[in-house]
């Protein structure tokens, strides 16, 4: 995801307000300095209590208000806040659904207990070492590198499935096998398989439109599958700058797909596609009030039945899960959902997805322009257009899920492959030794 891909421009902007503020100016900057206090309440209440971790100024992108900023509480809620209690924002955690910006308690209900069994990957001994593969893994870590620049690097775990076996795993300083991580953007593809789960059902139907009762102008025309294709039309700016959609979305909406539903019509859907976390969450928001099932829609529908027990899909203080950006799972649990794409849906013979659903998802629209080349229905290809390949060095069945900071789901249908890389690499979201593991586990593998 493009999540927070100008974090640092923006709290700089900030830290300008800030001072601005502490000299006497009016704060009518207030609703600006809150999404440096909403990303900090957040942050801290989700890396804490969620990933069981104790520094949350180290795990995601950078805040240079961190000197001003004052973060209290482990969840019950989490504050963040400037001095004098300027734009403070709290994070409230409930088990099951993670955390949530709000003034006051959400009321989100009880989360549903996701059972271990359905999940192959969970119990699995740690795989046999092989030293080729093992050799592949090491380098995505950086070990032939310097210690500066492994450190940029920032791999902080690598899983890898080959026929639905786990053959290699490695993790890194403070993370292990049960340290849930954030997907960012690769949620939007998990979103996908939440849909077409739906659809399979019977529950919801790619042509659906009238999506939201207020939509009495043209928007009434946007389907289901435009919004997971990104073609919606609606008006959208995926910067992370001063006063955009996105900023305001994530940290200061507490309905995020209502505010989404607000934006108005920037092209006729269907023509135009615009990379946008409003699109996705717009989309969760409809499958949330479809199915009545809310913040619990996630577990219910596709995480339980997948055995995937440390997977937490956090929802926004009106309930709706927030599927653009933030699910956290563990590196084996990201590879199960892997494996449940590879496997076109069939998950312990039974068929969760339509027939077709992936090859129908990595379809790309033919639109009259696009920011994002090669992106289906939240998934990308290795083709990006007119036959030329993303990664020329993979099979050119490969797709994947991708999120800020290097996030990586890849799967190689020709070689019944699943590569899971997760870390924090903020200046390479395409960093070239990801597909560079992929290549030479494939050799190792043979």
């Amino acid at each position: 995801m493009r999540i927070l891909r100008r974090t640092v421009a923006v709290v700089a902007v900030l830290a300008l307000l800030l001072i601005v503020a502490f000299t006497g100016v009016s704060l009518w900057q207030q609703p600006i300095l809150l999404t440096g206090t909403g990303y900090a309440a957040h942050n801290a209440c989700a890396v804490t209590e969620l990933a069981g971790r104790d520094d949350p100024a180290s795990d995601l992108p950078s805040n240079p208000l961190v000197p001003y900023l004052r973060v209290d509480g482990a969840g019950d809620p989490t504050t963040g806040a400037l001095p004098g209690a300027i734009a403070t924002q709290r994070a409230w955690y409930a088990e099951g659904f993670g955390c949530t910006l709000a003034d006051e308690r959400p009321g989100l209900g009880a989360a549903s207990v996701i059972e271990p069994g359905a999940n192959p990957f969970t119990d699995a001994p740690a795989p046999d070492a092989d030293p080729a593969l093992d050799e592949a893994v090491a380098r995505a870590f950086g070990d032939d590198l310097p210690d500066h620049v492994a450190a940029a690097l920032g791999t902080r775990a690598v899983v890898i499935v080959k026929d639905g076996e786990l053959v290699a795993e490695r993790y890194a300083d403070g993370f292990d096998a049960d340290t849930p991580q954030l997907g960012w953007s690769m949620s939007k593809s998990v979103a996908n398989l939440l849909t077409g789960v739906l659809v399979e059902q019977g529950v919801v139907a790619l042509d659906d439109d009238g999506l939201r009762p207020e939509w009495t102008d043209e928007r009434a025309d946007i389907t289901i599958d435009q919004l997971l294709r990104q073609t919606s039309g609606l008006e959208w700016d995926e910067t992370y700058d001063l006063g955009t959609p996105i900023t305001r979305m994530l940290y200061l909406e507490p309905d995020m797909g209502r505010y989404v539903a607000g934006q108005p019509l920037a092209h006729e859907p269907g023509t135009v596609q615009q990379y946008s976390s409003g699109n996705t969450n717009l989309l969760c928001s409809v499958l949330a009030e479809r199915t009545g099932l809310g913040a619990d829609l996630p577990r219910q529908v596709l995480l339980g039945p997948l055995g995937l027990t440390s997977a937490v899909l956090e929802p926004d203080a009106a309930g709706t899960p927030v599927c653009s950006s933030y699910l956290w799972a563990t590196p084996r649990d990201w590879a199960a959902i892997g494996q449940f794409a590879l496997q076109g849906g069939e998950w312990n013979g039974e068929r969760m997805l339509p027939e077709g659903w992936m090859a129908q998802s990595l379809e790309v629209d033919a639109v009259a322009e696009t920011d994002d080349p090669g992106l289906g229905a939240s998934w990308r290809g290795n083709e990006v257009l007119f036959g030329e390949a993303r990664w020329p060095e993979l099979p050119e069945d490969t797709y994947y899920a991708s999120g800020h900071d290097g996030q990586k789901l890849i799967i190689v249908p020709s070689e019944q492959l699943v590569v899971v890389r997760l870390g924090f690499t903020p200046e390479a979201d395409d960093d070239p030794s990801v597909v560079a593991l992929v290549e030479e586990a494939i050799t190792a593998l043979g």
